[in-house]
């Protein structure tokens, strides 16, 4: 008579499925936390359409110009024959100026701005546009 064993011993296995489920969820908890850190110093602009990357530098200097004309370097607003020595006195060595000018701004203003920016040691000019979804 053979005897059978009351309890048959299971070996135990490990579920690769829920933890993809969970690697996954952290993974998009990260991206979107990630998305949220990004700042950017500018005076609210209804800014132009079009394609760009997205920026990957830290803390750029943002030098606004609004619709009426006003100018802004970094939120804090200047007269144009200001932007030069704000400029240099904020921008970091060898950094970017963003430039996030209204749609509606006039071109000479702008184009005025980024010239004295120059003057305050901007190297390099980044436009800042409203990126289109596809």
């Amino acid at each position: 008579m053979k005897l059978r064993r009351s309890r048959a011993s299971k070996r135990g296995r490990i579920e690769i499925i829920p933890m993809i489920d969970v690697m996954f969820f952290l993974l998009a908890t990260f991206m979107l936390a990630s998305l949220t850190m990004q700042r950017l110093d500018a005076v609210k602009l209804e800014l132009p359409r079009g394609t760009a990357q997205p920026l990957a530098e830290q803390q750029p200097l943002t030098l606004s110009v609004s619709r009426s004309g006003q100018i802004a370097v970094n939120r804090q607003n200047v007269q144009l024959s200001e932007v030069a020595g704000t400029v240099k006195h904020l921008l970091a060595a060898d950094a970017n100026v963003v430039v996030a000018a209204d749609a509606g701004a006039p071109n000479g203003m702008v184009v005025q701005a980024m010239l004295q920016a120059r003057l305050g040691g901007a190297g390099h000019f980044l436009i800042a546009v409203h990126r289109d979804q596809p």
